[in-house]
C-alpha cells in the first residue's frame, strides 16, 4: 500500500479502487508535469511544453462510446447510431475490471474538478487516472476548485480512466479493445483501451447535455466573446472559422468550445482550451502559439525536432495534433468565465457550394432549423480526384455529444433567443462566385467585416431582402464589403448553373431534416428551404 500524496478530498474505497501504490489527490499542473517526465510519459519541448502521444487512437472512437439503457434515462435518450446503447450488466462487468485493473497500478492520479464556470449551475466531477498527464489534462480542461471549494467538494460524476486497459471485445461484447461507458443511474464514465485525452472532456460534456436542458439550461458546443456588456456565441463544426472569428482583440474570449445558456447567461463549462493545432502559425493565431511555448501545456501527438521545436506542418501521427492549456494562458479573456445573455447567436457555415449568402439574418423558427440540420460542406481530398463538395450535417453542431433529440436543444434555443431578444445570423465563411474549382473563398476581411456590422448593431438600419429558397434575410449593404458581394447569385458568372447549385443544396437540406421532423414544430419545418423550379 503507496502513501497519500496531495489534497485528499475523498477517498478511492468509495468507488470500490483499493490502490496498491501511490494516490496522488489534486496535484498542480507543475508537480503532475514533472512526474509525468519521471514516468517516462513525455518530455518537455524546447520552451517547455508536455510532448505526449497517444498511439494508435489520435482522435475520438465514436463508434466504441455507450450509454447504459436503465429507466432513469431510457425516455430521454435519443437512441440511433449516435447514442448507442448498452445494459446494466455489461458495465458492471466492464466497471469491476477496471476499477480491479486501477487497483493494481503503482500509482493513481486524482482531481476534484467542476464542470460549468456558474457555481450555481456547475457539475462536481472527479478525475481517476493512471496517468500523471491525463490528470494533467483533466486539471488543464475542467474548472479547478479552491480551497475552500475543494473541501465542499462532492463528485456528483466521476471518471475512472484506465486507457491501458484493453476490452476483450469478443468476450465483453463490445466493439473493439476500446469503450466509453457512461451510466447515469450510477453516476460514472469509465473508459478503456484509448489514450486519446477527449475522450475525458467529450464524455463529461455529453453528460452535462443530458443533465442541464431538464433544468432549463441550454448545453451548446460554441465558442464565446463578450464586451462586457455585448455577448455572442459562435456555432460552426470544425473549418468554418469558429476559433478564429471568436478571437476579437476588441471582444474578450469567455470560453472556447462548451458553454451553457442559464438564468445569469452564459458560462463556459471549462477552465481551459484544447486546441487544434495543425499547421499553427504565430502570425494568423497569435494567443494559441504562444500557449505551446509555456510550462503547463500539454502537447499531444505533436512532432519536434532533434531539438525540441514542434513542428505544427507534420502530421505523420496526426491531422488532430492538439494542445490543452489552462484558459488563463489567454490574455485576451473574461476573469469569471462567464457573459451576459448573448445579444447575437452566430451560425457558422463554410459552404463549398458556392450558394449561401455570407451574411443572412435568421427568424427564430429558422433559428432552430439551421441549428438542427448544423451544416457545413467539406471539400472532398485531391488525392482522390473528387472536386465535388461533400454536404456534411451535424445536429446542433455537435451531434456526437447530444445524447437528447435534437429538437430538444432547439426548443431551449428559440425560448431563450425568444426571452432575451437575440438575433440570430448565419454567416458563410466559404466560397463566392461559384463552388469549390469555379469560386474562390470568401475574404477573412469581408466575413470579419459583416460579422463586426452584425455584432455593433450596424446593420439594423439597412434594408434587407428575402432569400427566395432559404428565406432568410439577406442585407443589401453592410460598411467595408462590396455591396455585390452580399448576394450570391450575382457573384456567379452563370445565373443558371447557381440556381441547379442552390436547388441542389436546398434538396440536401430537406433530405437531411426528415430525421428530425416528427420531433420539432410545425413553425420549425416551415422553415426548410423550397428549391424553385
Amino acid at each position: 500500500m503507496g502513501g497519500i500524496v496531495g489534497t485528499p478530498s475523498g477517498n478511492l474505497e468509495q468507488h470500490g479502487i483499493t490502490p496498491s501504490g501511490s494516490v496522488y489527490w489534486n496535484l498542480p499542473a507543475e508537480d503532475l508535469i514533472n512526474l509525468a517526465i519521471q514516468r517516462e510519459e513525455g518530455f518537455l519541448s524546447a520552451h517547455g511544453a508536455l510532448v505526449t502521444e497517444t498511439g494508435e487512437r489520435t482522435g475520438r472512437s465514436p463508434n466504441d462510446k455507450y450509454i447504459v439503457d436503465e429507466p432513469s434515462v431510457s425516455n430521454d435518450i435519443n437512441w440511433g447510431d449516435v447514442n448507442v446503447s448498452t445494459d446494466e450488466g455489461t458495465f458492471k462487468r466492464m466497471r469491476a475490471k477496471v476499477v480491479d485493473f486501477l487497483s493494481q497500478q503503482d500509482a493513481l492520479f486524482v482531481q476534484d474538478l467542476y464542470c460549468g464556470a456558474d457555481f450555481s449551475e456547475a457539475l462536481p466531477i472527479r478525475v481517476v487516472n493512471h496517468n500523471a498527464w491525463h490528470n494533467t489534462f483533466a486539471r488543464n480542461m475542467f474548472i479547478r476548485p479552491d480551497a475552500a471549494q475543494l473541501e465542499k467538494h462532492e463528485p456528483e460524476f466521476t471518471v475512472l480512466h484506465a486507457p491501458h486497459f484493453e476490452a476483450d471485445a469478443e468476450a465483453d461484447g463490445l466493439n473493439s479493445q476500446c469503450f466509453v461507458i457512461v451510466n447515469y443511474a450510477e453516476k460514472e464514465v469509465i473508459i478503456g483501451g484509448t489514450r486519446y485525452a477527449g475522450e475525458i472532456k467529450k464524455s463529461i460534456f455529453s453528460v452535462m447535455n443530458l443533465i442541464l436542458p431538464k433544468k432549463g439550461i441550454l448545453p451548446m458546443h460554441c465558442s464565446a466573446n463578450t464586451t462586457g456588456e455585448n455577448t455572442a456565441i459562435f456555432f460552426g463544426l470544425s473549418g468554418t472559422g469558429k476559433t478564429t472569428l471568436s478571437a476579437d482583440p476588441k471582444r474578450a474570449l469567455i470560453g472556447d468550445d462548451e458553454h451553457g445558456w442559464g438564468a445569469n447567461g452564459v458560462f463556459n463549462f471549462e477552465g481551459g482550451c484544447y486546441a487544434k493545432l495543425i499547421d499553427l502559425s504565430e502570425e494568423d493565431e497569435p494567443a494559441i502559439f504562444s500557449t505551446t511555448r509555456r510550462f503547463g501545456t500539454v502537447l499531444e501527438n505533436i512532432v519536434v525536432d532533434a531539438d525540441g521545436v514542434p513542428d505544427f506542418h507534420d502530421t505523420s501521427k496526426t491531422q488532430n495534433t492538439r494542445g490543452s492549456y489552462p484558459i488563463e494562458f489567454i490574455d485576451n479573456r473574461t476573469e469569471d468565465s462567464k457573459g451576459g445573455h448573448p445579444q447575437n447567436v452566430i451560425f457558422l457555415t463554410c459552404d463549398a457550394f458556392g450558394v449561401l449568402p455570407p451574411i443572412s439574418r435568421l427568424t427564430p423558427s429558422q433559428a432552430a432549423y439551421h441549428f438542427i440540420s448544423g451544416y457545413t460542406a467539406k471539400v472532398a481530398g485531391t488525392e482522390i480526384g473528387v472536386k465535388e463538395p461533400q454536404a456534411t450535417f451535424s445536429a446542433c453542431f455537435g451531434e456526437p455529444f447530444m445524447p437528447m433529440h435534437p429538437g430538444v436543444y432547439a426548443d431551449l434555443l428559440s425560448e431563450k433567443m425568444a426571452q432575451h431578444g437575440s438575433t440570430a445570423w448565419l454567416i458563410n465563411t466559404g466560397w463566392s462566385g461559384g463552388a469549390y474549382g469555379e469560386g474562390s473563398r470568401m475574404k477573412i476581411k469581408y466575413t470579419r467585416a459583416m460579422l463586426n456590422a452584425a455584432l455593433d448593431g450596424d446593420l439594423d438600419d439597412v434594408e434587407f431582402v428575402t432569400d427566395e429558397r432559404f428565406g432568410f434575410e439577406v442585407p443589401t449593404s453592410c460598411p467595408g464589403v462590396p455591396s455585390e458581394v452580399l448576394q450570391p447569385r450575382t457573384t456567379w458568372n452563370d445565373g443558371e448553373a447557381y440556381d441547379a447549385t442552390a436547388n441542389k443544396l436546398a434538396t440536401m437540406f430537406n433530405e437531411n431534416f426528415k430525421r428530425y421532423e416528427a420531433g420539432v414544430s410545425a413553425e420549425v419545418n416551415a422553415s426548410a428551404p423550397t428549391p424553385l423550379a
